[in-house]
């Protein structure tokens, strides 16, 4: 008999939680897309762990929840985690994510009536994925802005006018000495938390949608000097943008799928959420044997600067960057022992069959598989390698930019490594 846990509904359908033997029959089977799924050996022998190759996961499924579209380097799609979500908890478990950059994972739980748990050594995480939790209604925004002198004369940052008119600039500088002075009074409510996350996602990109003259793909923000670069070459000014209109425009965009239903459990989870800044190889907020399920892309080795990446943020946000210690390592043997150092600490707040799905990518041009690193640290640390699963997906538009190819190069091929918590031993 399965327990009312086990038993739950998704998309109106009863389903279980999938053992183990159910979950690796399914991916073995899998053909929701048309494709059979492709089985081949680990290259390392010494693990009795296979490759599942099919599309899981695709493009061509319905749109993920517009909550999701707040841009951020390196972070996977929302079908991802919904895809362990959906079949390894039940609602009112715990589902964690170390590494949570954006939220991706949590704010996916949350969706689906689980509890979403995080952490990351940025604080901007936080300050990009607990006004989700939250939002406000879009007239709240509106007046809120209203309220805010925009246009106020201050001192500017001279050297931000290669990406900015001066008068965007100054409303931007005005914006964020309100929120800093609201933050450092205890102030900030959730509608200037929602403020702070659009405009914070706002600063830099490549359309009109963004306060800055065109630049690289909004996940990232380039330096001055470079953006110098890109203005001679490109012949371009920083054209004025109307900072009201770009964040209310957005907010209406990221609020546009919300129902009532989905309100409810997004304030379910913001009620107590447990949101770690912090190293995730300590994490002593987390009680041991409570999480259900971890969702996570780790640091990838050489491939990702999120320190440079986000100076921009850190700027508007008031964050030192350079005293957040994001690890940047380029050895193998370095970047596989952190993560067996991360893997000793879920082994701990996993709960007894509980999994952990690890997704990382492929660098070097495709020549060093970084499931060969993971899979011999998650052993070592106790959790048993289950399968990897390789999402053979179209790839975006920012995948495509950077020249990676499917199946072969980049950091965006959806190799994912289940592991799993052994069961508790019967007692004799």
């Amino acid at each position: 008999m399965v327990t009312q846990l086990q038993l739950f509904e998704i998309h109106g359908r009863a389903q279980r939680i999938l053992s183990q033997d159910e979950f690796v029959l399914e991916i073995e089977t899998f053909h929701e897309f048309g494709k059979q799924t492709v089985v081949l050996p680990f290259p390392d022998s010494s693990l009795a762990v296979k490759l599942y190759i099919n599309e899981f996961w695709t493009s061509k499924q319905r749109a993920a929840h517009s909550l999701h579209e707040i841009s951020y380097r390196a972070c996977f799609k929302p079908q991802l985690p919904r895809f362990f979500i959906e079949r390894l908890t039940a609602p009112n478990q715990f589902v964690y994510d170390p590494f949570m950059g954006r939220g991706t994972t949590l704010l996916e739980a949350a969706l689906l009536g689980r509890r979403p748990v995080g952490c990351d050594i940025s604080p901007l995480s936080k300050i990009l994925i607990l006004p989700r939790f939250d939002p406000p209604e879009l007239d709240e925004v509106r007046n809120r802005l209203k309220t805010i002198d925009l246009n106020r004369k201050t001192d500017i940052w001279e050297d931000l006018l290669v990406f900015y008119h001066p008068r965007t600039l100054q409303a931007i500088t005005n914006l964020r000495k309100y929120l800093i002075e609201k933050a450092s009074s205890g102030l900030l409510d959730q509608v200037d938390n929602w403020i702070r996350m659009v405009a914070t996602n706002r600063l830099s990109g490549h359309s009109r949608g963004f306060l800055s003259v065109f630049t690289l793909p909004p996940n990232q923000a380039i330096s001055v000097e470079r953006q110098r670069r890109i203005n001679d070459m490109r012949n371009q000014t920083p054209p004025e943008r109307d900072l009201t209109e770009i964040i209310v425009t957005k907010s209406k965009s990221l609020l546009r799928q919300l129902d009532s239903q989905q309100k409810r459990l997004l304030r379910e989870a913001a009620e107590s959420p447990l949101l770690i800044t912090g190293s995730c190889d300590a994490t002593p907020e987390i009680q041991d044997e409570s999480v259900h399920l971890v969702v996570t892309s780790p640091p990838f080795l050489d491939v990702v600067d999120y320190q440079t990446d986000n100076w921009l943020r850190c700027w508007f946000n008031n964050i030192d960057g350079s005293a957040i210690k994001i690890w940047q390592l380029h050895d193998p043997i370095q970047w596989q022992d952190k993560m067996k150092a991360v893997f000793v600490e879920l082994r701990r707040v996993l709960a007894p069959g509980g999994y952990a799905a690890f997704e990382v990518g492929e660098v070097r041009g495709g020549k060093l598989l970084l499931e060969t690193l993971v899979a011999p640290a998650a052993r070592e640390a106790g959790l048993t390698p289950v399968m990897v699963i390789v999402n053979d997906q179209v790839f975006t538009k920012t995948s495509n930019c950077w020249g990676i190819k499917n199946l072969r190069k980049g950091t965006n091929t959806n190799r994912i490594v289940v592991l799993r918590k052994a069961d508790r031993s019967p007692r004799k």
